[in-house]
């Protein structure tokens, strides 16, 4: 078991760190989800083309 992480350490680092990387994205993702940001754009509806598609009349959203 041992000479098998010792041969292939580089690649048992390198998936470590994209899974590090892929959980911290989902993590990052659901607290904007719970928080109600939108998580299509970071720029706002100010001035969204559209912002008609996203949000009716009453400015709810229909996400």
């Amino acid at each position: 078991m041992l000479q098998f992480i010792a041969d292939n350490i580089g690649t048992i680092v390198i998936s470590a760190l994209l899974l590090a990387v892929v959980i911290g994205i989902i993590a990052n993702m659901a607290k904007k989800k719970a928080k109600g940001e939108s998580m299509s754009c970071g720029c706002g509806c100010s001035g969204c083309p559209s912002a008609s598609i996203c949000h009716d009349q009453t400015g709810q959203g229909k996400n």
